[in-house]
């Protein structure tokens, strides 16, 4: 397990799931964490000495450029490094069909979860380059990937977070700056909690996943923790990815189960 002691780690979204649970796994193996989001941000740090709550929008530049400044200040406070980025913010956008879509609702989905991004990766990396070092991961989805995991202003934001990462890792060539994408599949968090709880209410929540070889959804620590695998020196040579971690979805083409025509 990672000691992220004398780091200092800022996490957008972490009002909630994913985010959340990284702040709260980050800062309890040592780390320092600010801890961003519109609303949450309060009940993640509760108990939790080294995670400071910051609310923000982060699709908004100057909200984000003051977080990543409360994250510097907050390294030179412990004497650390601001090492750790998590552009973890997003929003699901609906499941509006193509034809009914409006310019309002893609621009809303694609302020967050892909301007946003590139906000905070931007901000980030300038801290981050003239340091030297430091790790930077965006949560896309395996929605990015390809059809059927999403709406479609959602799928092509997570897409072009995918790309992003991609083209930074390559933009700060030589820097000592990582950056990644985890995309995880069907994720129980607050974007999903509907979807659950119909299932529960149903009774079909052995049903949710169901078209993943592991044959089940994914809890956010299990999401969480591949960001920070990524934002540890055990994964020091890994850069410029967008790692699925979606059961094993994204393996496979549609497929009628037994039968390969």
């Amino acid at each position: 397990m990672t000691d992220f002691t004398g780091k200092v780690a800022l996490i957008t979204g972490a009002g909630s799931g994913i985010g959340r649970v990284a702040a709260q796994l980050y800062a309890g193996r040592g780390g320092t964490v600010i801890a961003f989001d519109l609303k949450g941000v309060e009940e993640t740090a509760a108990g939790h000495d080294l995670i400071t709550a910051m609310t923000g929008d982060a699709g908004d530049k100057g909200d984000v450029d003051r977080a990543v400044a409360a994250a510097v200040a907050a390294a030179e406070q412990i004497g650390g490094a601001f090492d750790f980025a998590f552009a973890n913010a997003g929003v699901g956008g609906g499941l509006s069909p193509l034809l009914d879509l409006t310019v309002a609702e893609w621009e809303s989905v694609l302020r967050v979860n892909l301007i946003g991004v590139f906000l905070t990766v931007q901000a980030a990396a300038r801290v981050m380059v003239a340091a030297g070092h430091g790790s930077i991961v965006a949560t896309a989805s395996v929605a990015g990937i390809r059809s059927g995991a999403g709406g479609v202003p959602y799928s092509a934001s997570k897409a072009g977070v995918i790309n992003l990462v991609a083209t930074a890792a390559n933009q700060l060539s030589g820097s000592g700056v990582r950056v990644n994408a985890v995309c995880p599949g069907l994720t129980e968090t607050g974007m999903t909690q509907a979807w659950f709880d119909g299932a529960r209410a149903r009774g079909t929540e052995h049903k949710l996943g169901q078209l993943n070889p592991l044959k089940r959804a994914a809890g956010p620590a299990e999401i969480a923790e591949v960001a920070l695998f990524l934002a540890s020196d055990a994964a020091s040579y890994v850069n410029g990815q967008a790692i699925a971690v979606d059961g094993g979805l994204s393996s496979s083409h549609p497929t009628v189960p037994g039968r390969m025509a």
